[in-house]
Formats: structure tokens, sequence, C-alpha cells
């Protein structure tokens, strides 16, 4: 009873807690500015602080420079040139040439907003909140002594990163442009490979600290509703201090946070994202990072790439089945090996048997420990190339896999058949990067099956993950779709690629209400000829 009333007691405090911080909150939220410039800078002073880049300008403008007003910005996030051009030269030095009939209303915000500042955007406020908001996020502010409102005038200006061909996703054929830190770049990128008023970009901010601006991209008319407000609601629940990269909303947003395959897809190739839009999916692009994330995601994509669309049919046909066997063989490979030398040694031609037991004599450990020590050395190379500096990167990764490798063999403590198994693993791994950190944890646990149980320890881990990825769902669509559940119209684009004048329909499980892409008999047909010789 006494431990049930301190309880009860302890939760009236939190409550009460928590209702007085929502006041405060609400109250600071409702701020406003006064009309005395100088409360106004202490109020902005008070709330951003004394920082060394933060511009403070007073000066005088009007007729007899009878108006006292202020301009605010962060010195590296706003272009000092506009700003002395839009800004300072038509208060300082133009309003002198208006006529003594007009001076009565200088001081109208309103009217030096739409008379005598050349900026593009510029927007009225008289909430503080709603200034500092804009101020940080690379605005200029200007107060006027007498109003009771300010302006906020964008004229952003900071150093980005060039158009540049993406590290990751490098393609034979097609655009060499990739995405940038920069918002507004990113969607412009996206708005010149759709040029359509249907396409849709939804601006939101996340980050109770660092304020980062988040977009929605998609084509209203192809995306489902339904889609678009499930990405806003589990957007709007996001209540955290910093977002810094698209991965931490993937890691807010995704359907399943604790299975080894991603439900978020991610790309840096404008074409690629805007071909998913035209599909019916939706973007979600961060002010920040070149990744831009794309849902639903489904497992097939992995093994899609945009030059597939490029490339005649045949070749990437031959090309994506290539990686579906790579991304077995990166998988299954080691495990294979250990279940066979262990278990399975009859299903071994004999000539090859005793060459592998030649080899493997005198190693002293045995194989599903030997192919585990050998997977985890490839990884410490691997994180060693990626991590350090691109020369001395290649230089270890090479010269390391070398040293060790030979190393190993010549002291007896690794079979070469194990070292050929692990290289031809760890090759393979990199066909489909999407898949690769699901492919590394996935090839460890099917290690451990095998070196248990064989074969069937091996079937009973690949039908438990197959089991698992159909239970799987991207923002309510199959993970395993079109093969779980089956749409055999859409096969065309999966282990091969048809052509694409057959590629009548968008993907079943994502179109919406309009699910035709192109229309019918699209197919090239040569001129026919005539009796004469001649061509109609």
């Amino acid at each position: 009873m006494f431990s049930y009333i301190l309880k009860k007691m302890r939760f009236r405090q939190i409550l009460n807690y928590s209702r007085k911080e929502e006041t405060i909150h609400e109250q600071k939220a409702h701020r406003k500015f006064s009309q005395d410039l100088e409360k106004n800078l202490d109020t902005l002073k008070g709330i951003i602080g004394a920082s060394s880049d933060i511009v403070i300008r007073k000066f005088a403008f009007g007729y007899k420079r009878q108006i006292q007003a202020a301009i605010i910005f962060i010195d590296g996030l706003t272009d000092k040139a506009l700003i002395n051009e839009n800004i300072m030269k038509p208060l300082m030095y133009d309003i002198r040439f208006i006529y003594k009939e007009e001076t009565s209303e200088i001081n109208n915000i309103s009217y030096i907003k739409s008379t005598l500042l050349s900026v593009v955007e510029v927007e009225e406020t008289a909430s503080i909140n709603e200034a500092v908001d804009s101020f940080l996020s690379g605005d200029t502010l200007l107060l006027i002594d007498g109003s009771k409102e300010t302006l906020i005038i964008h004229l952003r200006g900071w150093k980005t990163r060039g158009l540049e061909e993406p590290k990751t996703e490098s393609a034979v054929r097609g655009p060499r442009e990739g995405f940038t830190e920069s918002l507004s770049t990113n969607t412009a990128l996206l708005r010149r490979k759709i040029k359509n008023p249907d396409f849709m970009l939804e601006k939101t901010k996340l980050g109770a600290r660092t304020k980062t601006e988040v977009c929605i991209a998609y084509i209203q008319g192809l995306a489902n509703p339904q889609l678009i407000e499930e990405i806003r609601r589990r957007l709007k629940r996001i209540n955290t201090d910093a977002i810094l990269e698209s991965g931490y909303i993937e890691q807010f947003i995704e359907d399943a946070p604790f299975s080894i395959f991603p439900t978020v897809s991610n790309s840096e190739k404008p074409d690629k994202v805007a071909a998913k839009l035209l599909e019916g999916r939706a973007a979600i692009l961060v002010d920040g990072t070149p990744f831009v994330l794309t849902v639903p995601m489904l497992f097939i994509e992995s093994f899609q790439t945009a030059e597939d669309y490029y490339s005649r049919p045949f070749f990437a046909s031959i090309i994506r089945i290539l990686r579906f066997v790579s991304y077995s063989i990166s998988i299954l490979a080691p495990a294979l090996y250990v279940a066979l030398t262990t278990f399975h040694q009859e299903l071994i031609p004999t000539s090859l048997l005793l060459t592998m037991a030649a080899t493997h004599e005198g190693v002293p450990f045995p194989s599903i420990l030997e192919a585990g020590l050998m997977m985890i050395a490839f990884e410490i190379l691997r994180e060693a190339g990626v991590r350090l500096p691109r020369p001395v990167g290649q230089a270890v990764s090479i010269v390391g896999a070398l040293v060790i490798g030979q190393s190993a063999v010549s002291a007896g403590l690794i079979g070469a058949p194990m070292v050929i198994v692990v290289a031809i693993t760890a090759v393979s791994s990199f066909v489909v990067p999407p898949q690769t950190d699901s492919g590394a944890v996935i090839r460890f646990i099917l290690l451990i099956l095998a070196g248990f149980m064989g074969g069937f320890g091996i079937a009973m881990g690949l039908l438990a993950i197959f089991i698992h990825m159909a239970s799987l769902r991207s923002f309510g669509t199959p993970y395993l779709s079109p093969l779980a559940p089956l749409s055999p119209s859409d096969l065309k684009d999966t282990f091969v690629r048809a052509p694409i004048w057959t590629m009548l329909k968008r993907p079943k499980d994502i179109a919406w209400h309009d699910p035709e892409r192109q229309k019918f008999r699209l197919k090239p047909n040569p001129p026919q000829e005539r009796k004469n010789g001649s061509k109609e």
C-alpha cells in the first residue's frame, strides 16, 4: 500500500513537471517583438548568445536619417555582397531619392518590403521564435525602430561542393551527376529530371537543436496518399536533438529495426531516385547529405542499377543474373566448404578430395575455425581500407591480403583452398553493395550452422531467412514483392530485364490508381519494303 502511494506521488510530480515544461515552452513560442529596437536586440542577444560569427549592424536611414534600424546575420551562412547590394544600398542611399511626400511611410515595414528591398524572398513576422529559427538557418533579419514586426530576408550563401560523379554508384553509361550536401541543389536536380506540375516537395524541420531541413518528394497522382501520410506521421513523431544525416531518419522510420535487411533504400544518383518516384515511390531528402532515402523498398531493388535500363536487355539480364549468383556465393561459399569438408566428404570427387586433404594436412584448426578466422581477417582488412586515406587504404587492403594469405598458408595455419574460398567470397560480396551488411551477418550465421549441422544446418538457416524476409514490410509493401506474393506481370524486371517497350505497367504493389506506364505496341519495327524497292 505504501509503495502504491509513493508511485502515485512520483507520477503526480512527473505530471506537474511536464505541465510546467509545456507551459514554459508555450510561453516561449508566443514571444513577440516590441516597438523598441534596443529591447528587441537585447532579447535576440539573450537567445542567440554572443557568438563571434554573429554580425549585428546598426544604421540609420530615411530622408533625414531619422529612422534607426539593424540587420543581423551569421557570417559564413549569408552572402555579404547581396546584403550590401540589396539591403544596405537601397535603405541608406537610394531612399534619399524618394519624394518628401512619401517619407511618412518609410518606417512602415510593409512599405519597405514592397518598395525598397530588391530581394525575391522576404517575409514579415512578429514571432521571435520564427525569426530566430530562420536566422539560424542562414537568413538575414531586418529590425526597424517603432515596428512590432521584423523582416526575414532570404540571402543564404555558403560554400558548397560542386556536382560530381557519385563515389558509391559509378556507372559506365548514364548521367555522371550526383546529389550534393545542399538541399536546394538536390531538389533542383530532381526538378530537372521531372518537369511536371504534379511533382511535389514538402519541407519540414527535424532535430530540436540542429533544426535540419527535411524534404518529402513525390509525384501527386502516382504516389499513394496513404504512403505520403504515413511518411509525414513517422517524421512527425521523431523527437530528438540532432539529425545530422539521412541515416538518422532511416533508423527512426524503418519498419523492422531489428532486422538485418534494410527496408529503406538510399541513393546518390538523381536519375535513380527520379525513376523510383515515377514508379509511385516517395523520396526523403535531408540537408547536409548527398544520400536520398526512398520508400517503399523491395529486396529485388538491391540487384537493380540505373545502368541496367540504359543498356540493351540481353547484356543487362546477364549481368543481373550474375549479381544474384555473386550474392549467393558471398553468403554460401564458406558455409558450403565447411559442410562438405566436415560432414559430406562423399559429395566431393575423389581426386579433389585427395588434393584438399593433402593441403589441409598439418593445419591445426578445424574447418569452421579456419574459415571464421579468415573471414574476420577479411573484415578487418576491408574496414582498414575504407577508413584510411585512399592511397594508403588501397595499399593496406591489397598488400595486407596477399601477405597475410601467403604467410598463413606457408606457416601451415590455413589451407590453400580456404584462402581461395574466402577470396571468392570477398570479391562476390562487393557486387551487391546495398546488401553488403546483411550478407556479412548471414555469412557468419550459415557458417556456424554448417559447422555444427552440415548441409541440414544450411538448409534450416536459409529457410528461417526466407520466412523472415517474407514477413517484412516496407511502408506496407511486401519486401519480397513481386515474388511473394507472386505477381507474374512484374517478373519482367526481376531476375532478367525485359525490353523497355514490354514494361507497360508500374510495379503492382507500389503503383496506385495510375498503373499504366506507357502505351501498348511500342515495339520498334523496321519500315516495310514495297515491291518497287521504295520504303513505306
